[in-house]
């Protein structure tokens, strides 16, 4: 039995390489490096204006990436960044951020080429859980935006790859209901990841 399965596996890849690469599942690893941070004063202490801020974090991503034609593409992914609000008299708290995008993405080289340069752009949505509270019980702040960026994904072989990205997801500000909070936000992923070729 397991000979007739390894022997199925390995037709199938063979198969799969035959007719190049129509889709890949990656796992993306990197940073979250926030702009134009401020979320708000919280007061005066001192004579000093104190400001909430979001700090910079870590970031993990998954992609489903669909090929359409020779340079084309579609992705769908999920991020999540781990990161801090700072300026509490408390000091930092974690602040969670969970997103969820679709990108159009064209590639300077065709399907089945070793390397492919892509830019790309699309929207989704971010949604931020403040200290306290939980994913589970719906009580995040959720913002709706766009994305742009690019990247390079590194064929391995038939089956896996490599990528690399750099995107700015742009979105409005969580509103913790203080004053003076202006512009959008810019959350930068900088990252690396593996993927699965189909």
């Amino acid at each position: 039995m397991h000979k007739i399965l390894a022997a199925f596996l390995m037709m199938a890849a063979a198969t799969a390489a035959a007719y190049g690469q129509t889709a890949e599942a990656s796992i993306s690893v990197g940073a979250s490096i926030f702009t134009n941070k401020d979320l708000g004063d919280l007061g005066v202490v001192n004579a000093v204006q104190q400001t909430l801020k979001l700090d910079n974090g870590f970031r993990i991503s998954a992609r489903l990436s669909l090929n359409q034609l020779r340079f084309f593409g579609h992705e769908i992914g999920y991020g999540y960044d781990r990161s801090h609000l700072v300026g509490l008299e408390s000091g930092p708290a974690t602040m969670a951020v969970h997103q969820g995008f679709y990108d159009f993405l064209v590639h300077a080289l065709p399907e089945g080429s070793p390397v492919r340069p892509f830019v790309c752009a699309g929207g989704g949505f971010s949604s931020f859980y403040p200290p306290g509270a939980s994913v589970y019980a719906g009580n995040g702040i959720t913002k709706f935006g766009y994305n742009y960026g690019g990247g390079i994904k590194v064929k391995l072989s038939p089956v896996f790859g490599l990528r690399f990205d750099v995107r700015d997801y742009v979105s409005g500000k969580p509103d913790f209901g203080l004053p003076n909070v202006k512009g959008l936000l810019h959350n930068v992923e900088a990252s690396a990841g593996f993927a699965i070729l189909f």
